[in-house]
């Protein structure tokens, strides 16, 4: 399938456009799963989860089941959740911790580091029978950076450290926030399903332009508080971070549980967050403590994974399953010392605006159901993302995505890329 000329990368004029087949092709989904997926760093899970040995937990990762575990010699590993013998899978609880994982097909039988330990009968197979080719088969790639464990199926793709690139400043900065020095996750997962194409999400998540309009009743909700003043919602900026990844940095009156009051948490939690605030200046200085303090992230890490860390830290992948029909899973992230009120400010936070049943992202989802019915409706070939391209992003630009899509349109095409600014990237892709 020939899937050049869906992007208008237009520099000059400041003009973006995406042909909306790219929303609604079975063909290209296809085309994604190799050219993307496949060629990627994904999120797998995070080091807090896997605590002791023979913890596990078991992932989807782009529709690819596999076991996220912590081996008995205390080694983190990433196996393919598949018996070598038939195929059917040899995890089949969500979590937990085993020394021993047992297919219920043939009862074939694995230690939690993979090998293969046992085989009912095995007098019946003949001497080229071979235990280490039959062992559990570990993904071709596995690495992590500040706590956070990446897989890839290429095994030729650079390191995860160079691949991250700008996005390690904010992994950093959302990692900085323990004063212990360690962030875990919160037990429990949200889980849900959208009507919708994968990119979609992609783009809403480190879109600035539509909460005012989208999400009134949350901001009612805030004015109701008094959280909302003249000078509440500021500008902010967008940033692309390279290799496709872009963030939205922005303050706004809604509380960050870290370290930042405001009348959404309660008058009993300012004293508490105000010794937090300063804690981290402390410790960081004032440009990069403050920075945490009161700033709010949209974090968009190449292809699939946002770190939302405003007034909750919320880690959400995304998968398609079909053109028009993506899963969702999303944790809360928090620093390893937290509890007691303070987590449970933390929680409530997380659960009232981005939680599925929150006052933001059913408000989300509907809106990405709807654009995907009209893409069905025709006429309109073309999306615009051309929003700011001829000035300095701010939030409410659309930067962010142009660094997405362009990124996007080089692996589909097999296109060398080095700007996903808005400085160059048409006139130099037409040159090559």
């Amino acid at each position: 399938m020939d899937v050049s000329g869906l992007i208008v990368d237009d520099c000059q004029n400041g003009i973006f456009r995406v042909h909306r087949s790219t929303m609604i092709s079975q063909e290209i989904m296809v085309l994604e799963r190799e050219r993307v997926f496949d060629k990627c760093w994904l999120y797998l899970g995070h080091e807090s989860e896997l605590e002791q040995p023979g913890e596990y937990r078991q992932r989807s990762v782009a529709g690819v089941p596999l076991i996220f575990i912590r081996s008995a010699d205390g080694v983190i590993r990433a196996l393919h959740n598949t018996c070598p013998h038939r195929g059917a899978i040899v995890c089949r609880q969500p979590e937990g911790v085993a020394e021993v994982f047992q297919c219920f097909y043939h009862a074939w039988s694995f230690n939690n580091q993979g090998d293969l330990l046992s085989v009912p009968d095995e007098a019946g197979y003949s001497e080229a029978f071979d235990r280490a080719e039959r062992s559990l088969c570990p993904v071709p790639r596995l690495e992590s950076y500040r706590g956070f464990y990446f897989v890839a199926f290429d095994p030729g793709i650079e390191s995860l450290f160079d691949y991250l690139a700008g996005a390690r400043e904010y992994l950093d900065i959302v990692a900085d926030q323990s004063l212990a020095g360690r962030m875990k996750i919160v037990a429990g997962t949200q889980s849900y399903s959208i009507r919708a194409n994968w990119k979609l999400l992609a783009e809403n998540s480190i879109d600035g332009y539509h909460p005012v309009t989208l999400h009134q009743s949350y901001m009612a909700y805030l004015a109701g508080v008094g959280g909302l003043t003249r000078e509440g919602l500021k500008p902010g900026r967008g940033l692309s971070l390279g290799k496709g990844h872009a963030v939205i940095e922005y303050q706004a009156p809604w509380g960050r549980p870290v370290a930042r009051w405001a009348p959404t948490l309660g008058d009993e939690a300012k004293t508490e967050i105000e010794e937090l605030r300063h804690k981290l200046v402390e410790r960081y200085g004032e440009e990069k403590g403050l920075r945490i303090a009161d700033w709010n992230r949209n974090l968009l890490i190449y292809p699939n994974l946002i770190i939302n860390d405003i007034m909750a830290v919320t880690v959400r992948t995304f998968a398609p399953v079909q053109p028009d029909f993506m899963e969702v899973n999303a944790w809360e992230l928090a620093p390893e010392e937290e509890s007691g009120p303070r987590l449970s400010r933390r929680l409530h936070n997380f659960l009232e605006f981005l939680g599925p049943g929150g006052l933001a992202t059913p408000d989300d989802v509907e809106a990405l159901d709807s654009c995907q019915i009209g893409f069905r409706s025709g006429g309109v070939q073309w999306s615009d993302i051309s929003r700011g391209m001829k000035r300095e992003a701010l939030t409410s630009d659309e930067l962010q995505m142009r660094a997405f899509w362009r990124q996007w349109n080089a692996q589909m095409n097999g296109l060398p890329i080095d700007d996903w600014s808005d400085r160059r990237v048409g006139e130099a892709a037409k040159a090559e």
